[in-house]
């Protein structure tokens, strides 16, 4: 029987090979047009697939928003599966970011078509809403530990409306401390790191909530966002050494060139490399 390498021992080698660093390939309309790019199609294809030659064999994680590709219809799907799939190919791990949440077997087939890698769309990983409760994830949970994939799961973003419900108290924690309870409990004794983590933003105030919870943590909203090296220290304290800062437009204006594009990544992974010490 095959073992299938765990989502955060993968991650973990990933960040120790390639760095820190995560990279959105989002194809703004207003990224297009700075490209030169009409916003259609064709526009999108050169956009993403530019991106995934520069920046897939030199960063640890790329991570596509899904919306941005579906807009175009069933035309930007089948561009998203290549972004996937050749990606994968060139060696980046791939979080979808689809932000999916339902309940039963719903949440079943959104974990198939994500994380199965029978699925043209299989990526290492996605990221999942929590609010229909957290148990509703036990079936994208199940499917990542059966296939190696992970979630990062909406804990504390940066958005100015997220505090209204995550800030919310649910017993005796607010809701984004349960849900870090519930990460730290399918992460209990994983090595290096377990497979499941949270979204938490680059730009909050410093958290109440214990961020100890054994796994990753996507910090967007790092660079044009106003999010800083220094900020990800503040807000992460000891778990900083867990945390893959996300970017997107800070490295995506750099195209078209694809050594611009690349070269603003590795400034980056640089920049970030210091969470790493100590």
């Amino acid at each position: 029987m095959t073992v299938v390498p765990t989502f955060g021992a993968r991650l973990s080698e990933a960040m120790s090979t390639r760095g820190r660093l995560c990279v959105g390939i989002d194809p703004h309309a207003g990224l297009l047009l700075e490209w030169g790019l009409g916003d259609d199609v064709a526009g999108l294809e050169r956009f993403a697939m530019t991106c995934v030659e520069a920046l897939a064999p030199v960063v640890s994680v790329v991570k596509p928003q899904s919306a941005f590709y579906e807009r175009f219809g069933s035309a930007g799907i089948a561009v998203l599966e290549r972004v996937v799939a050749e990606s994968r190919a060139a060696g980046a791990l791939v979080l979808l970011d689809v932000k999916r949440g339902d309940i039963g077997s719903t949440t079943r087939a959104y974990a198939d078509a994500y994380l199965d890698p029978a699925s043209p769309l299989a990526s290492d990983a996605i990221t999942a809403s929590p609010f229909l409760g957290f148990g509703s994830l036990d079936p994208m949970v199940e499917v990542a530990r059966r296939h190696g994939g992970g979630l990062f799961v909406l804990a504390l973003t940066s958005n100015k409306e997220g505090a209204e419900v995550q800030s919310a108290v649910s017993g005796a924690d607010t809701v984004a401390g349960t849900v870090l309870a519930n990460l730290s409990r399918l992460n209990a004794g994983a090595e290096p790191m377990g497979d499941f983590g949270a979204v938490i933003g680059a730009t909050i105030g410093r958290p109440a909530e214990d961020l100890d919870f054994n796994g990753p943590i996507l910090a967007p909203g790092f660079g044009a966002q106003g999010g800083t090296v220094e900020d990800l220290r503040r807000i992460f304290g000891a778990s900083a050494s867990r945390v893959l800062p996300s970017t997107s437009r800070e490295v995506l204006r750099a195209g078209p060139d694809l050594i611009s594009l690349r070269d603003a990544a590795r400034r980056g992974n640089d920049a970030v490399a210091v969470l790493g010490e100590g």
